[in-house]
């Protein structure tokens, strides 16, 4: 086998193999690439809830967010159903606060529109997750004052509730509808 086939080769056995194990010392190449597969890389590693998903799962369960969130969607007539990632997904929410397409209380994200809508936009259901987390990381409910006192200090640095807010910052602004650049200069 001359270089040229090996190396296709090695890309073809590389694209059909699904176990990730490492390849054999004959198949590696002179690039450094050992066959190696970190769990980050893996296409299919979001499929199932990872060990942090789960935690925070149980840590929004133990706080008391999640279920809040629960009564909230139900008194809200919201339609209830699994969502990716261990989230919750209460759709169809009517009340008219908080004004926004979707927002999360522990692990359940509400949002105004059908469960599909919000299942479509990978990028804002990231941007609700993460809001999840901050949950979990704020010990559940004491979330929603820090994030309304970070949302008032947004209002008055930019005009808005999202551009300076440090949890909508860390959640992504451009994924969760908010402006990236702020609307005021102090």
């Amino acid at each position: 086998m001359n270089a040229l086939n090996v190396s296709a080769f090695n890309d073809q056995v590389r694209a059909r193999r699904q176990d990730r194990r490492p390849l054999p010392s004959s198949l590696v190449e002179a690039s450094g690439y050992h066959g190696l597969m970190t769990l980050r890389q893996r296409p299919d590693s979001q499929a199932s809830p990872t060990a942090t998903r789960r935690l925070r799962q149980a840590a929004n369960l133990l706080n008391g967010s999640t279920l809040a969130g629960l009564a909230v969607a139900l008194a809200a007539g919201a339609r209830i159903t699994r969502g990716p990632h261990g989230l919750v997904i209460a759709s169809g929410y009517r009340w008219r606060l908080p004004y926004a397409h979707a927002y999360t209380l522990g692990n359940v994200v509400l949002c105004r529109g059908a469960a599909d809508d919000l299942l479509s936009r990978p990028a804002l259901l990231g941007h609700e997750e993460k809001h999840c987390s901050q949950y979990a990381w704020c010990l559940g409910l004491p979330f929603i004052p820090l994030y309304l006192l970070a949302a008032g200090w947004s209002v008055l640095r930019a005009g808005n509730p999202g551009t300076a807010n440090v949890f909508e910052r860390r959640a992504g602004l451009a994924a969760g509808g908010y402006p990236v650049h702020a609307g005021r200069k102090s």
